[in-house]
């Protein structure tokens, strides 16, 4: 028993060592200069937009893409008395998140796509020098340079895009026998349709050309998709609402029977012993 807890803890101790790698990635890579893409004379329209204040700033994005996750992880969990889904959770949206900060800033700098404002970031006045050697404040200009894709986008689409997962599987919107629901589907897309109100406003304020919209909200997507089902079940799956770390085995074999039971097949495969070093999926263990 104290192999076991010593063998979860060292578990936990390393991903958050992971989480700490890619955090400090994502911090260095914000502090980088982009690559200085070459802006052909025949270009320059695509970079004359107006510079506006964003719709959504960086730290209110920070803030609700930290909170609203946080507050249903902690919610469902108050509901179901069920500390060990929440941890599990946690680590699950937080993998997802520091992933696309990872991917999404190492592409921006890579790429060094100007912004669809970038003209007046380079010429204030709106006049431009004769080599076109950019004047402005060198701190706008730098950022200038890091629209592609964009990180408002392929964050809010990560975090909400996992809550979205989240509820389907407590809620069992995909499972078989609670299809039918419109409820339950509904509660799940809200997080995603709010995730798209963010990412368009992104274009609104001209800080992202839609391009570059709509490969950071896949990416999001990508991430939180990937991350999840690090931790929970299908969607389908009659356990979808309960960690893989409850009983791994017993999810693993009956997703697989399930597979063998529509395909028509299951009979021609044998019987494995599922109960073997398994913890009771409807075992709830009180917070």
């Amino acid at each position: 028993m104290a192999a076991s807890k010593l063998s979860f803890l060292e578990s936990v101790y390393v991903e958050i060592f992971l989480r700490m790698c890619l955090f400090g990635w994502f911090q260095y890579t914000q502090e980088m200069e982009p690559f200085h893409r070459v802006i052909q004379p025949e270009e320059w329209w695509l970079y004359k937009n107006p510079r506006t204040e964003s719709y959504v700033s960086t730290n209110l994005l920070y803030i609700i893409i930290i909170l609203i996750p946080v507050a249903v992880i902690l919610l469902v969990s108050f509901l179901r008395r069920d500390s060990l889904d929440m941890g599990q959770a946690i680590l699950a949206c937080s993998l997802g998140m520091l992933l696309t900060g990872f991917i999404t800033n190492t592409v921006k700098v890579m790429v060094g796509r100007p912004r669809p404002d970038f003209f007046f970031r380079c010429f204030p006045d709106g006049i431009p020098t004769k080599d076109y050697t950019c004047k402005g404040d060198t701190t706008a200009i730098i950022e200038g340079r890091k629209s592609f894709p964009s990180g408002h986008s392929s964050w809010v689409f990560s975090a909400f895009g996992f809550v979205s997962l989240y509820l389907a599987g407590k809620l069992h919107t995909f499972e078989g026998k609670h299809r039918g629901h419109s409820w339950r589907l509904l509660t799940s897309l809200v997080p995603l349709m709010t995730a798209l109100t963010v990412a368009i406003s992104r274009t609104m304020d001209y800080h992202h050309h839609w391009q570059d919209v709509t490969v950071g909200s896949l990416l999001g997507l990508l991430c939180a998709y990937v991350s999840y089902y690090q931790y929970y079940p299908p969607l389908h799956h009659a356990d979808c609402d309960k960690p893989l770390i409850w009983a791994p085995a017993a999810i693993i074999h009956r997703t697989y029977s399930d597979s063998r039971i529509a395909q028509g097949t299951r009979s021609s495969w044998p019987l494995e012993d599922t109960k073997r070093d398994t913890i009771p999926l409807l075992e709830v263990k009180e917070m």
